[in-house]
């Protein structure tokens, strides 16, 4: 069977769950823009507005920095932490791989309240550390949400780390070999076997934990400061208001946070498809 018919038929295979997501995420990301545009307001008549953006004024960009930093600093952290593990597991060393593995069933609400008791001020740190007297900096609800960035790093790292190992572990043993057979050394083999392979699952995969962190309400409602706030909890908090008039603000929050994980998808996607991997 030639290579065509095999691609037809794998899409042909995928294309009813394609539709449907489509259906789905298309309608509810359609129905969300609309309403930020207040032609689907809950009362008074449609009229093409953006009201509801100027309305959030300079907290909606603040809101935007804000998440923005929290996404590029965790993920960064999240893709160097989970790409050592995943080397580590692939020199032999499969202890990393199981810790990562145990990391990624714990939700993150669970990582986020056990961070809160691990780095607040009268936490399990500061208390083994006896530096609860006033010695202990703001980690949780401060100035630069550490505990927000460190909840994020450390379950995403464990992700990245699962996916880069399962997606490297098949293939990159006979290249190394090969490599070793030819002279190379453990860094070179490194630099020009195992990182050009692994790099491909580590951008896709800093991707999806980069759209999580953008989209994460529960973890920076918990171990955050009240403002300024992350567009998702923005979002959460003008949805649920009592005021139905905010709901196209709410809106508002949630379209520019998928506008930024657009973008950076559209990034990712861009350097996946210059990749040798993809060709």
């Amino acid at each position: 069977m030639s290579a065509t018919k095999t691609s037809r038929r794998g899409t042909v295979a995928v294309l009813p769950a394609v539709v449907l997501v489509v259906l789905v995420v298309g309608g509810g990301l359609g129905t969300v823009v609309l309403q930020s545009l207040g032609l689907m307001p809950l009362v008074g008549t449609p009229e093409l507005s953006a009201a509801a953006y100027s309305a959030l004024g300079g907290d909606l960009w603040r809101s935007v920095a804000l998440t923005a930093s929290i996404a590029v600093v965790s993920t960064a952290l999240a893709a160097v932490i989970g790409l050592a593990a995943a080397l580590t597991a692939l020199s032999g060393r499969r202890t990393s791989l199981v810790a990562a593995g145990l990391t990624v069933t714990v939700p993150h609400l669970i990582g986020a309240a056990a961070m809160a008791l691990l780095l607040a001020d009268s936490g399990m740190l500061p208390r083994i550390l006896g530096l609860t007297g006033g010695g202990w900096p703001e980690l949780v609800g401060g100035r630069w949400w550490i505990a927000v960035v460190a909840e994020y790093a450390w379950k995403e790292s464990a992700f990245v780390a699962v996916v880069v190992a399962g997606t490297v572990a098949t293939r990159v043993a006979e290249f190394d070999e090969t490599a070793a057979t030819l002279g190379a050394g453990r860094w070179a083999r490194l630099r020009l076997v195992t990182l050009p392979l692994a790099r491909p699952a580590l951008i896709a995969s800093a991707a999806i934990a980069f759209a999580y962190a953008v989209g994460s309400y529960e973890v920076a409602r918990i171990l955050g400061r009240p403002y300024p706030e992350p567009l998702p909890v923005m979002a959460i908090r003008l949805f649920t208001s009592i005021d139905l008039e905010t709901r196209p603000q709410a809106a508002a929050a949630a379209t520019v946070a998928t506008a930024v994980t657009v973008v950076v998808a559209a990034v990712a996607l861009h350097f996946l498809r210059r990749s040798a991997v993809w060709k």
